[in-house]
């Protein structure tokens, strides 16, 4: 069973800053990438960031620049640091564990229950 962890959320003014942890816990494959979806009321569910165990990061166009992903593999805890916040970044915040078997290269995703982020004056 593996379960998702976040925290970090919250309320700031434009401009501000914040910084959301995941931390993993339980069994899964090395081969992973860990990253943060947001979803605004509305709209579709989006990627903001990735970072693979490789060290690998993605970055959504509308965040790059601003947000810088991170991790601590010993620790399977990733982290998203958040500044220049804008209006337009308010949207819950989902952490998301994809891992690939070695062997049978099956995938699986996992998610967290969410935090919110909320950007306004």
């Amino acid at each position: 069973q593996v379960q998702l962890v976040e925290s970090g959320g919250g309320f700031v003014q434009p401009g501000g800053s914040l910084r959301l942890s995941c931390a993993a816990a339980g069994s899964f494959s090395k081969i992973n990438t860990m990253g943060w979806y947001r979803q605004a009321p509305g709209k579709q569910r989006e990627l903001v960031a990735a970072m693979s165990s490789g060290g690998v990061t993605n970055y959504a166009d509308s965040v790059e620049g601003r947000f810088t992903i991170s991790r601590d593999n010993a620790k399977n805890t990733a982290y998203l640091q958040m500044n220049s916040l804008k209006p337009e970044d308010t949207a819950v915040y989902y952490c998301n564990l994809h891992t690939r078997e070695p062997v049978s290269f099956r995938s699986f995703d996992y998610w967290g229950q969410g935090t919110q982020v909320t950007v306004s004056t």
